[in-house]
C-alpha cells in the first residue's frame, strides 16, 4: 500500500529517553495531533485515517531544533503538538520530550521534516 499522508513525531534526543518514556511521549503527541487535526484539517485526518494512519518517528539533537522545526511547521499551517512531560518519572516537571506534526500530506511534511533521521 502506498501512503500519501502521515504523521511525524520528532523527540529530543539529548534527553536519552528510556524506551517506555518515549513510547508514551510520543503516544501523547499522536493522540493530541489526531485529534487537533479532525477538529481542524479534517481532510487530511480524514485521508490519513482511511490509508492506515502512517506515522514517523523522527530525532533532533536539542530543544532550540526542536523548536526551530516547530515554526517552521506553523509557518506552513500544519497541526503541530509540543509535548511537556509532568515530571513524574525519568524527567524534571515541565520538560519539553517531543513535537508532533501533521497529519498532512507527505510533501507539506517533509518539506519540514525531510532533512531529520530516524529515531
Amino acid at each position: 500500500m502506498e501512503f500519501d499522508n502521515k504523521m511525524v513525531i520528532v523527540v529530543r534526543k539529548d534527553l536519552k529517553l528510556s524506551p517506555g518514556k518515549m513510547a508514551a511521549q510520543v503516544a501523547h503527541a499522536a493522540v493530541n495531533c489526531a485529534l487537533v487535526s479532525k477538529k481542524r484539517r479534517s481532510i487530511n485526518f480524514d485521508r490519513w485515517y482511511g490509508e492506515g494512519q502512517k506515522k514517523v518517528v523522527l530525532k533532533v539533537q536539542n530543544l532550540a531544533e526542536l523548536y526551530e522545526i516547530k515554526q517552521a511547521a506553523e509557518d506552513l499551517g500544519l497541526v503541530t503538538s509540543l509535548i511537556t512531560d509532568a515530571g513524574m518519572t525519568e524527567l524534571p516537571p515541565n520538560t519539553v520530550t517531543c513535537l508532533g506534526i501533521g497529519p498532512a500530506p507527505n510533501s507539506e511534511v517533509d518539506r519540514v521534516t525531510g532533512h531529520l533521521g530516524m529515531m
